[in-house]
């Protein structure tokens, strides 16, 4: 699964990477080195075929436009890959509402010696990445939230000593055809959910950041394993 990450990258690298224009301040873009599901998060989203990308905020914890109540977003902060054509919480948004959600790594947690480790996941160059996620919109009375939830596949040999999930980090050259609003052939939107885990490390970091109250690039220094 995927419960923490961050993003602290460069607002100009992270519009040539994603091809996208950031108009003035994006105040979402300011470092972030413990993001928690149901705080805001930059999200990159194409709304129709005839409009462009372009660089939003939504609440972390997909909300479907049916729920009754925006609590259920806790529950749904991922979702598997392998059933987003059978959950009806999902269904409709991964025909029509993909996304891509920036980030420059990501934590998990292995128990070791009867208490868990938080360990860092980033790319080997330090860059900027993107998790596959899907967004809707959710109105109720006076209520309106756009929310986003981060899709995840099966650990590979690399990261498998850390979780048997992890989120699925989409190439770049899946990005047009992930974001495009005309593709909903469900076969071939799953084709394009693979993640190259060769560009990624990981090592052990400070039990800090078990507390979302806590930030700061310390987090994500090396720290030894317990």
């Amino acid at each position: 699964m995927c419960g923490r990450f961050t993003l602290a990258f460069n607002p100009n690298a992270i519009e040539e990477y994603f091809s996208i224009d950031i108009p003035g301040e994006h105040t979402g873009l300011s470092p972030r080195y413990n993001i928690a599901p149901s705080q805001d998060v930059a999200v990159v989203v194409r709304p129709d075929a005839e409009a462009g990308r372009n660089l939003t905020m939504m609440r972390w914890g997909l909300i479907p436009h049916w729920a009754k109540d925006s609590k259920i977003g806790y529950k749904m902060i991922n979702a598997k890959a392998e059933t987003l054509t059978e959950k009806p919480s999902y269904r409709t948004a991964y025909k029509k509402r993909r996304c891509l959600i920036p980030a420059t790594g990501f934590y998990e947690w292995v128990v070791q010696e009867g208490r868990k480790q938080p360990y860092y996941i980033r790319r080997k160059d330090d860059g900027v990445f993107a998790f596959a996620g899907l967004w809707e919109h959710w109105v109720h009375e006076e209520q309106s939230i756009y929310s986003t939830t981060i899709i995840t596949t099966a650990t590979d040999e690399k990261l498998q000593d850390l979780h048997t999930r992890m989120p699925v980090i989409l190439p770049q050259d899946n990005h047009s055809d992930w974001l495009h609003p005309d593709l909903q052939d469900t076969e071939s939107l799953q084709a394009l959910l693979v993640s190259d885990t060769s560009m990624l490390d990981y090592y052990p970091v400070s039990t800090q950041v078990n507390s979302p109250r806590n930030q700061g690039i310390s987090l994500t220094e090396r720290v030894s394993a317990l």
